[in-house]
């Protein structure tokens, strides 16, 4: 019931904001928005990647500092230069997501139909999450592929139809999916895995391909979508130490693009 409501009321939300906006904007107006808060919102996604990146060559600094200092090694003024240089242009970085957040007009990348039928899909099912900011359905990958495996679960291959009962709405087909696979750091060790997936390159993508072959088999056209592969290179979390990986890195991501994008 509370998500019914909820829904209702963010339709409705979204019916009055677009009703203010059509007040005092054409049909044109409305799509040069759209496609100016799209391109400011990608370019969001690309600084908050890089901070991601400066974040852990951050922590990695600090540990071996923290080392050199307790060695007395001589490159404990080096390492304070280059932390200290990094905390700077992260600062930077963080003040400059903060007000492109703040200068995007508050129009969502999907239309409110879409969104709202993403968000209740996601409250249904612990293997995902949905970013309604970035138009992004995240799939946890333990709960996708067995462990080391690109074969998709029987849990998982529900969760995958029913999420292109979505995508194949009226609403849904102008937009085109992305599939982006990603590994923690944790090598490929065993022999029969190597043989498939000799490295995380590999089963990264492999996972994104096998996802979007399920998306084909529930009805949705190939033209439509497309695969790409990360490896470990594009983590959520620091990974732990030892090369012991980190759930949170292990996932497949599911993009809802402007068709062409």
């Amino acid at each position: 019931m509370r998500s019914v409501k909820r829904s209702t009321l963010l339709i409705v939300l979204g019916l009055s904001i677009g009703m203010a906006f059509l007040s005092g904007c054409d049909s044109q107006q409305m799509k040069d928005l759209e496609t100016r808060n799209r391109t400011q919102q990608a370019r969001i996604t690309e600084l908050e990647s890089q901070l991601q990146a400066a974040q852990l060559k951050l922590a990695e600094l600090t540990r071996q500092l923290d080392a050199a200092n307790a060695t007395g090694g001589v490159e404990v003024n080096s390492l304070r230069q280059k932390i200290a240089a990094l905390e700077e242009d992260i600062a930077k970085k963080e003040e400059l997501i903060k007000a492109m957040q703040a200068n995007l007009m508050g129009v969502s990348p999907l239309p409110v139909e879409l969104n709202t039928a993403l968000e209740d899909f996601a409250k249904g099912s612990d293997m995902i999450e949905y970013d309604a900011s970035r138009g992004l359905v995240k799939f946890k990958s333990d709960l996708l592929f067995e462990k080391g495996s690109d074969a998709v679960t029987a849990p998982a291959a529900e969760a995958v139809k029913t999420l292109c009962g979505i995508l194949n709405t009226e609403t849904a087909k102008q937009f085109h999916i992305v599939v982006a696979g990603h590994t923690d750091d944790m090598p490929i060790r065993q022999p029969q895995t190597q043989a498939a997936h000799p490295t995380n390159w590999h089963l990264s993508v492999h996972r994104a391909i096998s996802v979007e072959q399920q998306m084909e088999k529930n009805g949705i056209a190939p033209t439509r979508l497309s695969v790409r592969g990360f490896g470990e290179y594009r983590p959520l979390e620091p990974n732990a130490a030892g090369k012991k990986g980190n759930p949170k890195n292990r996932r497949v991501e599911i993009y809802i693009v402007p068709a062409g994008a």
